[in-house]
């Protein structure tokens, strides 16, 4: 599956950081990684720092699948609000969530720091936006709901929201638990210091083609017809897991995003603050560290690649338009426009753990617009799930549940 259409932003302005061998021979490992993206790469972190002999795969180059596409806006919130995914998946469930993507932000930051990772990492407040008037008030019972889960959020009502941001809406939730990066150089950042301080081993261009079980050992055979023979494999092959989980885990939805040109008298308050609005695909901004503003938005189902890379142009002007309505006074130059693929599960929550028709195996597949919050949360489960101990968010976000 092609997950990414023209060059993006992140692709262009970084080039190929760095390239890893083919594998050309049998090897044996603790746990195998499928998947050299962003979700690979903190997997890889978390069980080679743990001890584990890990290997890394990936079909192609790391991280040019779905990471180097991502916007990259770094979010507790879950694409289902607090109070409707309550009613969806409980109260423990829901709320556990929540608070665990806050967790996430400040775990991912102390990675970043740790391996001293160039990737433009900034903490950011996040506003929400009531479009209409309606959404405004189911936006208030979310504030209400958040506030009362001590998530720390504040309302700005229709005044507030224009003189502080100059933001046209209904009102908005503001909370300060937000963050961006640029999650291409994270990615290679992490593998990078996994290869030089815990023996982490990357082949890209070698994709499991097989996977074979005996009582203790996942027996996997490579295009190049190699063998990796290991106690585990994580698949951590986001939206392409698809075709390895026969069932229907998720719907794809194809997405746009354009980047503009450097803006030169950037707000303050953009500079510091992630967009989005409660319209249904909903909006969201966000600037760089070079001072462009990212806009992303314009979903719908995904049909096929060819389709969905055709509506580029005009996509670019929809999300133009859209940008111009929420922030009248903001005048973008689009420079980077492109698409990608990503999916909704039925409650907006990922899957994580392992499966009933894979023996020895994991999945992180952190679906969704906060999939690298997912995948941080995943460090910890994953981790748990190897070592027998209990986490309730194998639980939660098991699949079949």
């Amino acid at each position: 599956m092609k997950l990414r259409s023209k060059e993006t932003y992140w692709l262009l302005m970084n080039g190929l950081i760095n390239t890893y061998p083919s594998l050309q021979k049998n090897i044996t490992c603790d746990v195998l990684i499928i998947g050299g993206g962003i979700t690979g790469a903190l997997m890889a972190y978390q069980l080679s720092g743990e001890g584990y002999k890990t290997v890394v795969v990936d079909k192609r180059d790391v991280a040019l699948g779905s990471t180097s596409a991502t916007t990259a806006m770094i979010q507790y919130e879950i694409d289902e609000p607090l109070f409707s995914l309550i009613k969806k998946v409980g109260e423990n469930a829901a709320i556990d969530s929540y608070q665990g993507g806050v967790a996430a932000i400040d775990k991912l930051e102390k990675i970043i720091k740790t391996i001293k990772a160039d990737c433009g990492f900034e903490r950011k407040k996040s506003l929400f936006i009531a479009s209409s008037s309606p959404d405004s008030k189911w936006l208030q019972e979310e504030y209400t709901c958040r506030k009362a889960n001590e998530i720390d959020v504040s309302w700005l009502n229709q005044s507030q929201l224009k003189s502080k941001f100059g933001v046209a809406g209904e009102g908005a939730i503001l909370s300060t638990a937000g963050a961006s990066l640029d999650a291409y150089r994270l990615t290679h950042a992490l593998l990078s210091y996994c290869v030089m301080h815990h023996g982490l081993k990357i082949y890209d261009h070698t994709e499991a083609e097989s996977i074979n079980y005996d009582a203790k050992n996942c027996i996997v055979l490579t295009d190049d017809k190699n063998i990796i023979k290991c106690k585990h494999v994580v698949h951590a092959s986001g939206y392409e897991s698809q075709s390895v989980v026969k069932s229907k885990i998720v719907k794809l939805i194809s997405t746009y995003a354009l980047v503009s040109e450097p803006v030169q008298k950037l707000p303050i308050s953009l500079k510091n603050t992630l967009l989005w609005n409660t319209e249904d695909p909903y909006l969201y901004l966000r600037s760089t560290r070079d001072n462009r503003i990212l806009v992303g938005g314009g979903d719908e189902n995904f049909k096929n690649p060819l389709r969905r890379d055709n509506l580029i142009d005009k996509k670019q002007k929809f999300l133009m338009e859209k940008a111009q309505s929420l922030i009248p006074a903001l005048k973008l130059i689009p420079d980077f426009t492109w698409a990608g693929t990503f999916g909704v599960t039925k409650d907006s929550l990922p899957y994580i753990g392992s499966h009933p028709d894979f023996p020895n195996s994991y999945f992180i597949l952190g679906f969704g617009g906060n999939g690298i919050t997912f995948s941080v949360m995943g460090m910890s489960i994953i981790s748990d799930a190897l070592a027998g101990k209990h986490n309730p968010f194998l639980e939660y976000f098991k699949f079949n549940r």
